[in-house]
């Protein structure tokens, strides 16, 4: 586990945000392809920390920050999301404020090129917070959001992968993880925000949904604990109500972040057979990082340093 202490005034800005975990360790990744993650991952970090620092919201550093994951064809949300068992994309996002425990979720849609800023539009435009499937889409349409042709989010890799796992060909060179991404936040005036985008599970049935639109499961803030966004097995992290769980363990048994993300991930997550991990962070600026897996494409910012790693500590 990752952790980091900082002073409890307000005035702390920090930047967490993670690309998926998994079971894959560094020589599943070639030098080229590290470089890539790295690219994708330093650029979301610094777009979004650079928000903070302009004295920017933790809504709109987070939404910058998964917006360029989900554009890099990387990771799986947005371009680069995995297909469903019949060869559709079907993608997930969600976000949420701690200041006001406003939320914001769209699933199953197909067309929005950034599903995570359809989710803050759920949010904000709406009297909703959870829209699913054609109707999602259509709502991102009719208030003028970038809409885009199935095919865009489809790439060679995406649709390779998909064609071995109908064929049932094992590929050596595929990566078990989960390509989930996501960010939290802490910005200058003490307010919290998570953001959670993906494509979900590589050949799941149509219509299946897992936990990144789930709030509290995948996706939870509350400026009295802390801000949370996880990336795993969906069905474990909603049975769990991973994300929230964390919260309510810091407001029900007043234990640290660290405890309450430690027992969650580590004992219950664990106990149960899922696997994954979260981002964290609280009122005070501190956060943790942890997971089960072998990997995590991960990175964050503080005023200190900049960090971007892949593998388990």
């Amino acid at each position: 586990m990752e952790t980091i202490q900082t002073a409890t005034s307000k005035g702390n800005i920090v930047l967490l945000i993670h690309g998926g975990a998994g079971n894959f360790k560094e020589s599943d990744l070639s030098p080229g392809q590290q470089r890539v993650y790295e690219k994708y991952l330093h650029e979301a970090v610094e777009e979004g920390y650079k928000i903070l620092e302009e004295g920017g919201s933790s809504l709109d550093a987070v939404e910058a920050a998964v917006k360029i994951m989900e554009d890099a064809p990387v990771f799986n949300a947005g371009k680069g999301s995995v297909l469903n068992k019949e060869g559709h994309v079907e993608m997930d996002a969600s976000i949420m404020s701690g200041k006001d425990l406003k939320a914001g979720a769209v699933a199953m849609v197909r067309h929005v090129k950034n599903p995570i800023s359809a989710a803050r539009m759920v949010m904000e435009k709406s009297n909703h917070v959870l829209l699913a499937g054609s109707g999602a889409d259509e709502y991102a349409r009719s208030i003028g959001m970038e809409m885009k042709d199935e095919s865009y989010f489809i790439t060679p890799s995406s649709l390779e992968q998909w064609k071995k796992a109908n064929e049932r060909v094992p590929d050596p060179k595929g990566i078990d993880k989960h390509g989930t991404v996501g960010a939290v936040a802490l910005d200058l005036h003490g307010n919290l925000a998570a953001a959670t985008s993906t494509g979900g599970i590589l050949n799941k049935l149509t219509g299946r949904i897992g936990d990144s639109p789930i709030i509290g499961a995948g996706t939870y803030a509350d400026n009295n604990t802390c801000a949370v966004s996880a990336t795993g097995h969906g069905e474990y992290f909603i049975r769990l109500t991973v994300a929230r769980s964390i919260a309510a363990l810091m407001e029900y048994k007043k234990i640290s972040l660290e405890l309450a993300v430690n027992e969650v991930i580590q004992d219950r997550l664990s106990k149960l057979g899922g696997n994954g991990g979260v981002i964290a962070v609280d009122k005070n600026g501190n956060f943790s990082i942890d997971h089960n897996t072998t990997g995590m494409f991960r990175a964050w910012k503080t005023e200190k340093k900049c960090e971007v790693r892949f593998f388990k500590e």
